[in-house]
């Protein structure tokens, strides 16, 4: 029996990150209740010990249990890390340290496996592909599975370690259009014996088992869904949800992504495509950004330089700024010079200068998406320290002038969140 919209029901969202674990609970209105957080180290000194994963997972939900009532949760899903596995037994332990995300995997015959094998377009190639590190952990002794990170807590509240999300097996060669493990897979030196079940992010996989239940203090009615990456979450937790919607992280880089109709793969710069339900994410990363900012001008610096800036009297350099050599999206060549000349004597044009040269990668960038099959660009928001700059988002608003909304969230876990409400929606319990 369902339960009604007013009796308090709420999804919780849990996100594993780098640095720590944070829950966000949400109700039917997607408003957010509560929330805890707990860094990794509090649990732990290796942050490969998937132990300290759940340990600080435990912290987090204890801390959460006193603000909310665990009875009101009704369905619970998990992101992690993008490219983080580890080898489990029958009962789904862990058999040593994972390899995370940006672990490398530099053994020359599996590199040559995958490349012989993969289709161009599969995001299982290039050094830290999952799918490397499924071979290079496959044989450790007692595996039964080789899971990822949000995997495997998902599987400490359900039972199930043998299941994952399409956007975490996205890496580790699945195939998101024909929605199975492709048969190249066969070819190569992983044994797909060892992969998990693959289920849409936001799917029930299961229930809470009443062990976690009672641990935790979590209803024990409570389903668990199918979860995602650290990065698509970031992308859910905004709002965007229909196609043409945009979300532009300023930070260290330059990075875009918008929900398209339909999957875009471009290998040569760095594009692949998650499948949210029906609808695609795609993306690309710049290495234009904040810290080409960075190198010239403190944060005290811009702010004030900043307030002498107007930001509807363009400078018009061509400005192309990088802190290095090299650009992937959206132009696609390792030698790349940065563009910085020439510079004005004073330093709020200086700044001005390189606030509209990233922009203008910005705009390229949307414009290789639409190229590339993407739709019209229909709204864009904002995360990251360069969304606070209100001169930056008026020489942005000039040039790209399609609505810019606030995002809902800059929390991953308010992403999965909103995927533990479709499992919830789906199972009646809210």
């Amino acid at each position: 029996m369902g339960v009604d919209e007013n009796s308090g029901s709420v999804a919780l969202g849990i996100d594993v990150g780098t640095t720590g674990v944070r829950a966000v609970a949400i109700d039917g209105a997607k408003h957010e209740v509560a929330r805890a957080d707990t860094p990794m180290s509090e649990a732990g000194p290796n942050p490969r010990d998937p132990k300290v994963w759940w340990g600080a997972t435990i912290r987090t939900l204890e801390d959460l249990m006193r603000r909310l009532d665990g009875e009101r949760i009704a369905a619970i899903a998990v992101d992690g890390t993008s490219g983080t596995l580890l080898p489990v037994d029958k009962a789904g332990n862990p058999l040593g340290n994972a390899l995370m995300y940006n672990d490398v995997v530099t053994t020359p015959e599996a590199i040559a496996d995958i490349a012989a094998h993969a289709p161009e377009t599969s995001a299982a190639h290039g050094p830290t592909s999952g799918l490397l590190k499924v071979v290079r952990l496959q044989d450790t002794k007692g595996t039964q599975k080789v899971i990822h990170q949000a995997d495997w807590i998902a599987g400490c509240l359900s039972g199930r370690f043998d299941v994952s999300d399409e956007n975490n097996a996205l890496k580790t060669g699945y195939d998101p259009i024909e929605r199975r493990w492709p048969d190249w897979l066969d070819r190569t030196a992983a044994r797909r014996a060892l992969l998990p079940e693959v289920a849409e992010p936001g799917s029930v996989i299961g229930e809470i088992t009443r062990e976690a239940a009672a641990f935790l203090g979590i209803s024990p009615r409570a389903v668990i869904a199918a979860g995602t990456t650290d990065g698509c979450a970031s992308f859910l937790a905004t709002g965007a949800e229909e196609p043409g919607d945009a979300v532009t992280a300023l930070g260290s880089t330059l990075v875009l992504k918008m929900l398209s109709d339909k999957p875009l793969f471009a290998p040569e710069y760095g594009l692949y495509s998650h499948r949210i339900g029906d609808r695609w994410l795609a993306g690309g990363a710049s290495n234009s950004g904040g810290a080409v900012l960075a190198k010239y001008f403190s944060p005290e610096q811009m702010r004030t330089l900043s307030t002498e800036i107007n930001p509807d009297a363009p400078l018009g350099y061509d400005y192309y700024p990088l802190a290095t050599e090299g650009e992937r999206f959206p132009i696609n060549d390792p030698e790349l010079q940065p563009r910085l000349e020439p510079r004005p004597l004073k330093d709020a044009q200086f700044l001005q200068a390189l606030l509209e040269g990233v922009t203008a990668v910005e705009v390229l960038g949307y414009q290789r998406l639409k190229e590339l099959g993407a739709p019209e660009l229909r709204s864009l928001r904002t995360v990251g320290g360069g969304a606070q700059n209100p001169t930056w988002t008026a020489i942005r608003q000039r040039v790209l002038p399609v609505p810019f909304l606030a995002p809902a969230s800059q929390d991953a876990a308010a992403g999965t969140a909103r995927l533990a409400l479709a499992a919830a929606r789906g199972a009646g319990l809210i």
